[in-house]
């Protein structure tokens, strides 16, 4: 990514000086109400906020749902969004509670209750998708209304609860319109966010209408049309062809490399961003990779480097850690244990093991989700380095994708992680911890008592130590290979500002800050 950020330095300079003093001081066509149309591969699994928890889903949700708790653009804390004011009330970490703002609405007018936000996470956990925000809220016992506040009763100390209420899974939905155990099907949302849905087509489009109603922290913004494509090739060419004003998630790495600060009629944004790509493996009894010295083989195949020079054009970074870089907790576990591809050790760990070679297993991975393809050809030829290893590359749609990992029926998967919270806990529980929402069958009890010690401590800065073992744990392991952290890309023609707040890494997809100059 460092060759990237040389070529767009000029551009951000410039973004600098223009945000400090807002995009307001630019000429601003204000008359103009044409939507923003915005292209991103990212799909959307569910429109319910209790069935989905991925990329593209939670992105929509930011829009038209409130959370009680929000994040500003490059905010590390939550702050009150639906909510006027939150805190732990028991002097320590195991009751939480919101006062709800005053004239908070739904789309349609009705006064949003404490009830209504009690009945959003209660269905949420009752409803428990596999493919669901529900392993978020594993702390939280139970929900109390009265008149305008809400508490939270949790289980455990959790320090970490403020920032999981502040993400996609807090989205509060009408209780008059939500069924109480089960998801909503069709096309219809409600919810009390900046934007109105006012139609959606499965992988097409999403238009999204200004809801004047809004209150709460983020602003209103102007109308906008999301469209979703199937791949990186096909955005980078809807944006070539002038068919979308702004383009986030994903481009092609080859088109991001290419991007320079003097190319005229186009904005550049990178932002520093925690988006991490993991190679999962099944750790149960029956899989072939159930041997941790098996995994450890795999471990020992990876060439990272190649792999982000080659497939992914020097736009990502090797990664050697759960943690990625910039987030409290970072280390290089998995380079102190596997510094480099060696076909050697891995050798001699499975004659150690006593499996005959080669080992078959089936590589998962994403059809249209960046260069997935690319990516899952280039980590079979590593991985059958040797002849250790016998790889059948199979790809699926996002949505079958999905229920097959949560399923277990796949011994190994790639699948890229965008942090729900700038907070490591986020790539622990979710990834490594029992019960995850990656469904590798990894167990291990003294991660999981790590988990549940860092989300003791109030101060996030004092968690490294115990997030470092933790890590050191998944590296001896191995339920998972780090493969790769990126950055943050937009790109906006020049007649559309706000593209730097469009996203920073933190789960939220900010269209209200997009705006005609």
């Amino acid at each position: 990514m460092r060759s990237v950020r040389g070529r767009v330095l000029a551009t951000l300079l410039v973004l600098a000086a223009v945000a400090a003093g807002g995009w307001q001081l630019l000429p601003s066509n204000s008359g103009n109400d044409r939507p923003i149309t915005v292209g991103t591969t990212d799909d959307v699994t569910s429109l319910d906020p209790a069935g989905a928890y991925d990329a593209g889903s939670w992105a929509l949700y930011s829009n038209v749902f409130q959370s009680l708790l929000t994040f500003e653009p490059g905010g590390s804390e939550p702050v009150p969004d639906a909510a006027e004011s939150c805190s732990f009330s028991d002097g320590g970490l195991h009751t939480y509670s919101c006062t709800l703002r005053k004239g908070v609405t739904f789309a349609d007018g009705r006064a949003m209750t404490a009830a209504d936000v009690k009945f959003s996470f209660d269905r949420i956990k009752k409803i428990n998708s596999p493919v669901g925000p529900a392993s978020l809220f594993s702390t939280l016992a139970s929900v109390d209304a009265q008149g305008s506040t809400v508490t939270f009763h949790l289980s455990a100390s959790d320090a970490t609860f403020p920032f999981k209420v502040a993400t996609g899974a807090g989205s509060i939905v009408d209780s008059a319109r939500y069924p109480a155990d089960a998801l909503r099907t069709g096309s219809d949302v409600d919810g009390s966010g900046p934007y109105t849905l006012s139609s959606y087509t499965k992988g097409r489009t999403a238009v999204l209408a200004p809801n004047e109603r809004y209150r709460g922290a983020l602003g209103i913004g102007r109308p906008v049309e999301l469209r979703y494509y199937k791949n990186a090739g096909a955005l980078e060419s809807a944006w070539n062809a002038h068919r979308v004003e702004v383009a986030g998630r994903q481009l092609p790495p080859r088109f991001l490399a290419g991007l320079s600060a003097s190319d005229p009629d186009r904005r550049v944004f990178e932002a520093d961003g925690s988006d991490t790509r993991n190679l999962y493996l099944d750790t149960r009894a029956g899989s072939p990779l159930h041997d941790p010295r098996v995994r450890r083989a795999l471990a020992w195949l990876v060439d990272r480097d190649r792999l982000a020079a080659t497939v992914y054009a020097g736009t990502v970074e090797s990664l050697y850690s759960l943690i990625p870089a910039g987030i409290t907790g970072h280390s290089t576990s998995f380079f102190d244990a596997y510094p480099g591809p060696d076909p050697t050790r891995a050798g001699r760990l499975l004659a150690a093991a006593g499996v005959s070679t080669p080992i078959r297993l089936t590589y998962g991975y994403a059809r249209g989700s960046g260069a997935a393809a690319e990516e899952a050809a280039e980590l079979k030829r590593q991985l059958e380095t040797g002849g250790l290893f016998r790889v059948t590359v199979k790809g699926y749609e996002w949505t079958d994708f999905q229920k097959r990992w949560a399923a277990g029926r796949l011994d190994a998967y790639a699948v890229g992680w965008v942090a729900d919270y700038p907070d490591p806990d986020t790539f622990a529980a979710p990834l490594v911890g029992t019960g995850s929402t990656m469904n590798t069958g990894y167990r291990n009890s003294h991660v999981d008592a790590l988990i549940l010690a860092t989300r003791q401590t109030a101060d996030r800065s004092r968690v490294s130590d115990d997030f470092r073992a933790l890590q050191a744990d998944v590296a001896a392991d191995v339920p998972l290979i780090p493969l790769w952290q990126r950055k943050e890309y937009v790109v906006s023609t020049e007649d559309v500002g706000g593209g730097q707040y469009l996203s920073d890494g933190n789960g939220m997809f900010r269209l209200w800050r997009l705006t005609w100059i």
